[in-house]
């Protein structure tokens, strides 16, 4: 088998945890797998890094951040391909560029584009393991550029992709992925496996154990992921496309995100164009959004309510008033004490009453539902933070997800 292996901050966060990191890649190697892996900068090393730049600079310009940032990625390349080396294996570091990651020249937020490893498929093939930098690559011009927070999943998907690897191995400091937060929820249960699409839902929702763009680019190339720990060696959750066997239970999960604020617009003039003079201030400021609901028009006038995430609050508030007063809305409002909950599984395309279920659990604990959206495959709806944490342990345990001890 070719694998690409992927070590998180926590996972080579230290000498010692570097040693216990080329435990398992030899341990891989050792069973005559092909052995590429993928590494981020030891854990704190970005944000020590990125504090220094704040020391010198209110504003440091993002070509210099990418190319201070990226050095704690080559570090711990470095350093695992030493120890390798000391252990009689032909390892070699490779930064993004010289793994022939191309990306756009967006500093600081870049979109891979391509990688060109040939070479890296050569030094596989002769035994060698290949020691990349996650979250970095190269730009046309040269320019060191790097992938945004949580890029090292997205490298190690692509690089799993261009290698044409039988899977794709994430290594954390979790053992899988659950039916909940185990922190919040101590009944949940480690799913064995969990489709593309759900898994998508459960990263966007703020389940942080995969990077969204990385569950994006695995599901459009149908990469297997196996999510595990790298603390704790058993079997983790396998990220892979839909099969029957995902169907016999209408949701898979119950997820939660309390980074989230609300902000109404009442008394907004009913005419064509409204959302756009809503909404394109707000895109141009970078921010997005997130549930968005509007009233039927009443003599005229509307109310649009929707999310953003709390750190964006105040400046969307600010946006809003400014918006408000050209259109001749009544008023604007806002509140940063709510929070999603969300139900997640591809059952629901099956199973009829999901959303009446929820609905009626809410109602039990007395929680009142602010907003609701739904897709496919989830149901969600923000209400009071503090209802968070009653509303995830009455739906797991309503949705049978709990365990039998």
């Amino acid at each position: 088998m070719r694998i690409v292996q992927k070590f998180g901050g926590t996972s080579v966060g230290s000498i010692e945890r570097i040693r216990k990191t080329a435990d398992i890649v030899a341990a891989e190697l050792a069973q005559g797998h092909q052995l590429a892996v993928v590494v981020s900068a030891m854990s704190g090393e970005t944000n020590r890094l990125i504090a220094m730049a704040h020391e010198l600079s209110a504003d440091p310009a993002k070509r210099e951040m990418d190319a201070l940032v990226a050095t704690g990625e080559q570090v711990t390349a470095a350093l695992l391909a030493i120890e390798l080396q000391q252990r009689g294996i032909a390892a070699q570091s490779f930064t993004g560029a010289q793994a022939g990651f191309r990306t756009d020249s967006s500093h600081v937020r870049a979109r891979i584009q391509h990688i060109a490893c040939d070479h890296l498929v050569e030094h596989l093939e002769h035994g060698g393991v290949a020691v990349v930098t996650g979250f970095q690559g190269m730009d046309e011009k040269g320019n060191i550029t790097t992938l945004g927070r949580g890029g090292s999943d997205t490298s190690a998907v692509a690089l799993a992709v261009a290698l044409q690897a039988d899977v794709c191995d994430i290594y954390t400091d979790v053992d899988g992925i659950y039916t909940a937060d185990p922190r919040m929820v101590p009944r949940a249960r480690k799913m064995q496996r969990i489709s593309y699409e759900e898994m998508l839902e459960l990263a966007s929702l703020g389940a942080k154990v995969l990077q969204t763009r990385s569950v994006e680019l695995a599901m459009r190339y149908n990469m297997p992921i196996h999510l595990r720990s790298s603390f704790d060696l058993t079997p983790g959750t396998m990220v892979t496309r839909e099969d029957e066997s995902m169907e016999r239970a209408a949701i898979s999960g119950v997820a939660y995100n309390r980074d989230e604020a609300k902000i109404t617009i009442k008394g907004i003039p009913d005419h064509p164009g409204i959302a756009a003079n809503v909404f394109g201030p707000v895109a141009e400021a970078g921010i997005n959004v997130d549930v968005i609901v509007q009233n039927i028009s009443e003599h005229g006038f509307t109310d649009i309510t929707f999310t953003v995430p709390r750190n964006d609050f105040r400046s969307t508030m600010a946006i809003m008033e400014r918006v408000c007063a050209e259109m001749d809305a009544k008023s604007v409002s806002g509140d940063d004490s709510v929070a999603k909950v969300s139900v997640v599984g591809v059952g629901m395309r099956s199973h009829s009453g999901v959303a009446q279920k929820m609905f009626d659990v809410l109602a039990a604990e007395r929680i009142n539902i602010q907003m609701i959206t739904t897709s496919e495959i989830k149901i969600t709806v923000v209400v009071d933070e503090a209802c968070v944490e009653s509303a995830v342990q009455a739906l797991h345990s309503a949705f049978g997800l709990d365990t039998d001890d």
